[in-house]
This record gives C-alpha cells, structure tokens and sequence, in this order.
C-alpha cells in the first residue's frame, strides 16, 4: 500500500487531501510546515510527496531537494496558490514529478497523483532490474580461478571506471560480451545505456545507418528519420563485437567518431556530439589484418588503448571442473533437475576434451548432458560421443552406421563426430601439420582447411596438438 506525506501549513488543505486519500486507500501522513516534513523523510521513504510552495522558514522547494536527496525515487508533486512559470520551472529543473495551482479539481489531483505513483513503481523496477544486472555481470561471475584469468580480472577491474577504449581479443567462445558487459555494469556510466553491435551481422549497405542513424528521404526506404546506435549509447557504452569484420569505409568514418566525438547521420549536413566510451572485440589477428590492408592501422590504435586477450580455455584447463560445475547447476535449476555431482570419470573424459570452441562449446556439452540424465549424478553415458573418447569414437561410430537402430538415427550428426574425431587423430599425430594431416586423411590442403573453419580450429589451436606431443 502506496505510502504518501501531506505538507501545508493550511490546516483545512491539509485535513482535505488526508481524508480524500485515506478514502482512496493511501496510507497517510502529514506535516504542517517544510522542518517537520524533513524530519519525517529522514527515518521514512514514502511514496509521494504532495507539498505546498510557499511556506515559512522552508519552502516546498527545499523540501523537494532534501527528499530528492534522501530518496530518489520518491515522487514529489508541488501545490501552489501562486503559480508563475518560473517557480514551475524550478520546480521541474529541481525533480519534481508535477507542479498543480490551487484550486485544483478532486479527479485532476488524483489522476496525477496516480501518473506519479505509476511512475515510482516503474522507477523501482528499473532499479531493480539494474541491480540485477550488476549482479549477473559482476567480476565473480566470470568464472575461473587459474593464473591467467585471475590476470583478466585485475586488468578489467583497474580499467572499468575509466572512459578509455578497450579492445578485447580472443578466440570464439571464450567470452569477450561477457566482459564487455562487466565492463560497462560496473563503471560510472552503468545506468547508462549499453548497446551491442555485431559488425558481422549486419550487411554492408545498412551498417552506416545502423551506426550514425539517417534522416527522413536519406535513401529508398528511409520514409522516417531514425536515431544511429551510437546516439542511442549517447552516455554509456557501445560494444563494437567482430570488430574486424567491419568494411573499410565504416573503419574511415568510425575513427572520425573516436577522434571527434561527433556523428553524422546518413542524408544529414548537421552533426551530433555523442559521448560513447568504445569496447570492441575481435577473434581476429588485427595485426595481420592490417598487414593484409583489411584494417586500418589508425583505427587499431585508437581502439587497442587497453587490451584484454581472453585465453582459451585449452590454456586454463585447470579452470574446467569448475566451469563444468557452474553450467551443471545451471541447467539443472532450469530444467528442474537435482544433479547434485559430476561422475569422476565424465570430468576425466572433459578434461582430456580439446575444447576448440572454448567455454561456449563446453556450456553447450553441460546443457546436452544435463538435459539426458535421469540420474542425480551427471554421468559420462551423457555426455557427447565425441566427448567421451576421441580415439574410440571412430570404432564405435563405424559400428553404429552398420545397423540403422529402431527408433532411426541422426545421421548428419554420427558423421559429425565421426568427421571431427578423425579430424582430431590427424592432428594428434602430426603435430598440427595441415599438410601432413591432410595426407593421412587423403584429402587435398584446400579441403583440410576447410574442415578446420568448420570445427573452428585456428592455426593458434594447432599449438595445442603439438604440445601435446
């Protein structure tokens, strides 16, 4: 129930609305002048204030600062018998929901009490919302203790209240937006906006607009103006994802926005200051692309002030009991599932598993498994194939193309693992030469790399077939 404070120094005015709003049933109270209001909002926080302009000693804007002050999210509305517009404007500059002349109506007064109250509820759940937010996207919920990512967090927890531009690299999966985000929800622009951008994702000839915005006409199809992402971010942050994938004649205009700090939307000869603090990621090697002339070298350093390099999670296989822990509880949470344990032999066969799509891919072997078990243990019947055994798949997945079982089979999928074990045996045995594993597998080098792109091996990832070796 809607808790509301009374302050005139006019006694009847003051009986009138108590016992108006108790009828429409508020809770109550009130205060004669501006001293007592303030000492009532000190050990309260009530949901509107309704109070009189022009008292003795403290005036109704006083007590709308100091409650402002107290509790920001209280809704102040501001009655007066001497209305001018420059104590309205005050009053609204000050935070002041609304500002009413006396005489009012009884219906107008309670329409804007209710716009007001509505106002607070959707304030507290922005709020609340926000908090969860910073909650999901707090440090500890990346998760890892390894000396590598223990690094990762010193380094975003120095730079996160900064403004300066950070660059964030790393390998597919690994978890750059999370970071990101870490990075916003725990600056000083966290009530700001956080806008996302895959650079990927969004075709060459509607890019500009998305980013800078355009004006009503600017193209065919343009029949009203629309707002740029980056002035949509205007105060907070814009997450540049795949930042390599941008087309060349974006890289121009984009440094222009990092170097100016103001855009021009698309069909516009006026432009618009934004203040937008940059986090871009890539799992490119930026430095080849420049090389390659695919990205400018300007853009890079502009963007590449801070960098973050995220490891893979084959350089922190420490870090996958844990990992495979936290998606466990996860899932089973979601689906309903007591899975209390991890069977010591499905953590065995995780560890032994090279992960080339990092920490996604192994979420996405926790949610499969969690989802297959009937017991309250994850056990290795559960996990992937592929997973269990990369050298006995292949055996086991030619016995199973023998027999097509009863119930069917998923045929793309047998192929799949059977493709990618062997895959996997090749590189094991060559070191992590394409060449040469390509020979073993009797395909052409075109083929193998093509292979490799589907299972998202990089040529960094072939290091982790030689080391083993």
């Amino acid at each position: 129930m809607e808790r509301i404070l009374i302050v005139d120094d006019e006694t009847s005015m003051r009986e009138f609305l108590e016992i108006f709003l108790r009828q429409e049933g508020y809770v109550v109270e009130t205060a004669s002048n501006g001293e007592e209001a303030i000492a009532l909002a000190k050990n309260q926080e009530f949901d509107l204030v309704l109070t009189d302009l022009k008292m003795p000693k403290v005036t109704g804007i006083e007590v709308l600062e100091r409650v402002k002050s107290l509790w920001a999210n209280t809704q102040v509305i501001v009655m007066t018998a001497y209305s001018t517009a420059e104590t309205a404007i005050e009053a609204m500059k000050k935070g002041a929901y609304d500002y009413i002349s006396k005489p009012f109506k009884v219906d107008e007064i309670k329409v804007i009490i209710e716009k007001a109250l509505e106002k607070r509820h959707l304030s507290l759940r922005v709020v609340q919302l926000q908090g969860a937010l910073e909650e999901k996207y707090a440090f500890e919920n990346i998760v890892g203790r390894s000396q590598r990512i223990q690094q990762v967090f010193e380094l975003i927890r120095r730079v996160a209240k900064t403004k300066t531009s950070v660059l964030i690299v790393g390998e597919s999966g690994t978890g750059k937006e999370l970071v990101a985000n870490a990075l916003h929800y725990n600056s000083l622009r966290k009530d700001m906006p956080f806008v996302v951008i895959n650079c990927g994702a969004i075709p060459e000839n509607l890019m500009e607009s998305e980013l800078f915005g355009h004006m009503r006409g600017a193209f065919t199809g343009a029949i009203a103006a629309k707002k740029g992402l980056f002035e949509v971010a205007n105060g907070g942050t814009i997450f540049l994802d795949e930042i390599g994938d941008l087309p060349l004649v974006l890289q121009v205009k984009l440094l222009r926005v990092l170097q100016e700090r103001k855009i021009k939307p698309v069909g516009s000869t006026a432009e618009v200051d934004v203040d937008v603090r940059v986090i871009a990621a890539t799992n490119k090697r930026l430095e080849e692309e420049i090389q390659r002339g695919t990205f400018r070298e300007d853009l890079y350093y502009r963007l590449n002030v801070i960098q973050v390099r995220l490891p893979s999670l084959r350089e922190r296989m420490e870090d996958v009991p844990l990992i495979a822990h936290h998606f466990c509880q996860k899932y089973a949470k979601e689906l309903g599932k007591e899975i209390t344990q991890i069977e010591p032999r499905a953590m065995d066969a995780l560890m032994r598993y090279p992960f080339m799509g990092n920490v996604r891919e192994l979420e996405n072997i926790m949610e499969r498994a969690v989802t297959f078990e009937t017991t309250t243990m994850l056990t290795i019947d559960s996990l992937p194939r592929y997973v269990i055994d990369v050298e006995g798949i292949v055996q086991q997945t030619v016995d199973d193309l023998k027999i097509l079982p009863p119930n069917g089979c998923d045929l793309d999928q047998i192929l799949a693992d059977l493709e990618r074990a062997l895959l996997y045996q090749a590189l094991e045995r060559t070191n992590g030469n394409k060449t040469d594993a390509a020979k073993l597998l009797r395909i052409s080098f075109r083929s193998i790399r093509y292979k490799l792109d589907k299972y998202n091996i990089s040529d960094a990832d072939l290091l982790h077939f030689r080391g083993n070796n």
